[in-house]
């Protein structure tokens, strides 16, 4: 008995089905390795001293002996205390990155909710602000610290971050597609206050978004080398002690440093990593929610 045109068909896209599968699977695992093998070069340079010519697969075991140097008085003396500047990091990049996402969404809130005269002005103006690198006031920022005495303070490093129009872009997205009126006006119907709507009821509908703005702008913090090398002078964050440790090991190639080197860049981003994990549900139904709108 012949095969119908449909069994063939069937049998036909079935087949290219699961060649496309394969592919796509080829192709991602393919990205994970390469996107993953860096950061098994660095855990592997963690545990060695001096640097080698040449990948070695292997872990060494220097491990433990660079912990030891990483926390003892002798690197206290090089780079700063490194404790220190984790704590450091921590605070900046924490503080910073809750009151920039709170008060960016606060601020998408009142121009999605309200309606005033010049409220599609302030839209554009404040979308016009992240056409302005940071660079460009940098001097004038600097010098006005300088006169209001906060230098090697965190206050410069923080506050500024509560103007953050990229974040405020994404809440703004993110409430078009995820926010109707009808839930604030029902609100205010029920006698709630403004900030009580803001706090109580609208913040729990932007738990995705806060997290995705929560990871980008604590990375960005954390990351952070410009701000901190202008404003910072005793005090160290992360970035600063790898660029000490990075400037002395290219002075000097064969000095037994690069192993504590790359194990501090090893526990520097495992809080990043530790945070995307516990966020990454809501970062991926954030992003996708986010970036539709209606």
């Amino acid at each position: 008995m012949s095969r119908t045109p449909d069994v063939v068909g069937q049998k036909t896209s079935g087949t290219s089905l699961l060649i496309r599968r394969i592919v796509a699977y080829v192709v991602l695992i393919l990205l994970v390795f390469i996107s993953l093998f860096p950061f098994y070069l660095l855990i592997i340079n963690a545990t060695r001293g001096k640097i080698q010519n040449g990948i070695d697969f292997l872990p060494s075991g220097n491990m433990m002996n660079n912990f030891k140097k990483l926390f003892s008085d002798d690197s206290a003396a090089r780079y700063g205390n490194i404790l220190q500047s984790f704590l450091n990091s921590f605070i900046i990049s924490g503080v910073s990155c809750v009151i920039s996402v709170y008060f960016s969404a606060l601020t998408a809130y009142a121009i999605h909710v309200y309606d005033f005269k010049l409220k599609k002005f302030a839209f554009t103006f404040i979308l016009l602000i992240m056409m302005v690198p940071t660079q460009a006031s940098a001097i004038g920022f600097y010098r006005m610290m300088i006169s209001w005495g906060l230098i090697d303070s965190f206050i410069p490093l923080i506050v500024p971050a509560i103007a953050a129009p990229a974040v405020f872009f994404f809440m703004k997205q993110y409430m078009d597609s995820s926010l109707p009126l009808e839930i604030v006006e029902a609100a205010r119907i029920d006698g709630c206050g403004e900030f009580r709507t803001f706090n109580s009821i609208v913040t729990p509908i932007l738990k995705p978004a806060f997290a995705v703005q929560g990871i980008f702008q604590f990375v960005a913090s954390w990351n952070n080398y410009f701000m901190p090398r202008m404003i910072l002078q005793q005090k160290k964050t992360i970035p600063l002690v790898l660029q000490t440790m990075k400037a002395e090991i290219l002075g000097n190639p064969q000095v037994a440093h690069a192993g504590v080197m790359s194990l501090y860049m090893v526990l520097a981003i495992l809080p990043v990593v530790i945070v995307y994990l516990c966020l990454s549900k809501f970062i991926i139904r954030g992003i996708a929610l986010g970036s539709v709108k209606g």
